[in-house]
C-alpha cells in the first residue's frame, strides 16, 4: 500500500512539474491535417487542458488505469449541466469512493471554468 501511495505522488509530482498554459480562453484550436490521410481533427480547450495537467498520470481515454477511463466515466453520466458541475467539483475536490477505494487528488488550484471544460470533454466521448 505504502508503495502505491509513493509511486502515485511521484507521478503526480511529475506530472505537475510541467507547465500550465491558460487554455481557458480558447475553445478550440484551429484544424491540424494529418501526416497519413489529410484527415482533419481538432483538439477542444478541455482536451489541451487534460493533457497539459497531471490527469494522464490515472486516467486514460479507452482504459482504466488507476482511475476509471474517461469513455467510463461518459458512460455514467449524462451530458447536463449537472453533471458537468458535479465532474467539476469532483476534479477540483478529489475524492474516493465513487471508482473504487483509491482517492482521486484534489486539484484545488484549478480554476472553476476550467474544470468544466475537463468535465465536458470527458463527457463529449459518450457514445450515442
Amino acid at each position: 500500500m505504502k508503495k502505491t501511495f509513493l509511486i502515485l505522488g511521484a507521478v503526480v509530482i511529475f506530472m505537475a512539474s510541467f507547465s500550465k498554459a491558460d487554455l481557458a480562453k480558447e475553445k478550440a484550436v484551429p484544424a491540424v491535417a494529418t501526416n497519413n490521410n489529410n484527415a482533419f481533427y481538432q483538439v477542444s480547450a478541455g482536451e489541451k487542458l487534460i493533457n497539459k495537467s497531471d490527469c494522464l498520470g490515472c486516467h486514460n481515454k479507452t482504459n482504466k488505469i488507476i482511475g476509471p477511463a474517461y469513455i467510463e466515466v461518459a458512460k455514467k453520466y449524462p451530458n447536463n449541466e449537472k453533471s458537468i458541475n458535479y465532474l467539476a467539483d469532483k476534479i477540483i475536490k478529489g475524492g474516493t469512493g465513487v471508482w473504487g477505494t483509491m482517492p482521486m487528488t484534489a486539484h484545488a488550484s484549478l480554476k472553476k471554468d476550467d474544470a468544466k471544460l475537463m468535465a465536458k470533454y470527458i463527457l463529449s466521448l459518450k457514445k450515442k
